[in-house]
């Protein structure tokens, strides 16, 4: 069998280029030479280099996060270059990174959102008003970033308006949201038009994380994770369906991952990863390990959903 020629692009010039590359390593040493001939490129430096070999590729893995990679601009470059590739297209990858569309998108579809507002870099904001609204403590993340950057869980009213201005370092839109302390657990589906719910992994933070910060997220022993999660079958049930339906109403392909708070018997959506972490400790590849599917195999299921979806 003809090996197929897969371009690999990892790094990148977002605030997670650091996280892409390690997966990135990852991703290459855990494919199946012998089936693939894997040429890697960097965004930062290789997109001239994947334009000209465009004609030469069979199909790509996206390994990248944050914008300039999950956010529908490498998707739209590769369209455009006749490339396919796994996960999510341009509009799904889009709508997936702005946490406003996705709220709207979740909400229309009927699953459960945290109450939020939104914070224009131009427009004026009222602490105390959002206070009284929302309640306390409160979220505060930038509308567009992966990976918890520039995020801050405020419990003091005081401190606010400096979590909205670290915010806004990463976009010109803030979402303040009403906080939920219960049980974060996160649902991996795998899929094109028959999505298949991966088991649930709860997640506890470690001491000194209040939540699932950058820091928690890629400190090996940071944070405890724990797949199948911890609650009954029923629940498990609703939210492995709550993850299919976030992942249809944001138009996401291929594979995506769903993080939710779980309070009082309710789970609360909260975003949707197009390009979870993909080294073979991450979330999405846990889950898929507990299915049945190791991460090489992981990775070659997401290449014959790229190759059956660009067909």
């Amino acid at each position: 069998m003809k090996r197929r020629t897969v371009a690999l692009l990892s790094g990148g010039i977002s605030s997670e280029r650091e996280v892409s590359l390690n997966s990135g390593n990852q991703v290459y040493e855990a494919l199946d030479k012998e089936k693939y001939r894997v040429v890697r490129y960097d965004p930062k430096t290789d997109l001239a280099r994947l334009v000209a070999d465009a004609e030469t590729i069979d199909v790509a893995l996206i390994i990248l996060h944050g914008p300039f990679g999950e956010d529908g601009t490498v998707q739209g470059l590769l369209d455009l270059l006749g490339i396919p590739y796994q996960g999510a297209g341009v509009l799904g990858s889009a709508a997936a990174m702005n946490k406003l569309a996705a709220k709207r998108l979740y909400a229309q579809s009927g699953l459960p959102v945290p109450a939020y507002q939104v914070v224009g870099k131009r427009e004026e904001f009222e602490a105390a008003a959002c206070v009284a609204d929302l309640g306390m403590p409160l979220v505060v993340k930038p509308v567009a970033a992966g990976s918890s950057v520039g995020m801050t869980i405020v419990r003091k009213e005081e401190d606010l308006a400096p979590a909205i201005d670290t915010a806004f370092a990463f976009d010109r839109q803030v979402l303040v949201e009403a906080f939920i302390d219960g049980v974060e657990v996160t649902g991996g589906v795998i899929g094109n038009d028959l999505v298949e719910a991966l088991p649930l992994i709860e997640i506890i933070p470690g001491e000194g994380h209040e939540f699932f910060d950058y820091t928690a997220k890629y400190t090996p022993g940071a944070t405890q994770e724990i797949c199948p999660a911890r609650i009954d079958a029923a629940l498990t049930e609703k939210a492995q369906r709550y993850a299919v339906a976030a992942h249809q109403a944001l138009f996401c392909r291929g594979y995506s991952r769903t993080d939710m708070i779980l309070k009082d018997g309710e789970f609360y959506v909260l975003e949707t990863n197009t390009i979870p972490g993909m080294t073979q400790t991450s979330l999405f590849p846990q889950a898929a390990a507990v299915a049945g599917l190791d991460f090489t195999r992981l990775l070659d299921r997401l290449l014959e959903l790229a190759l059956e979806d660009g067909a």
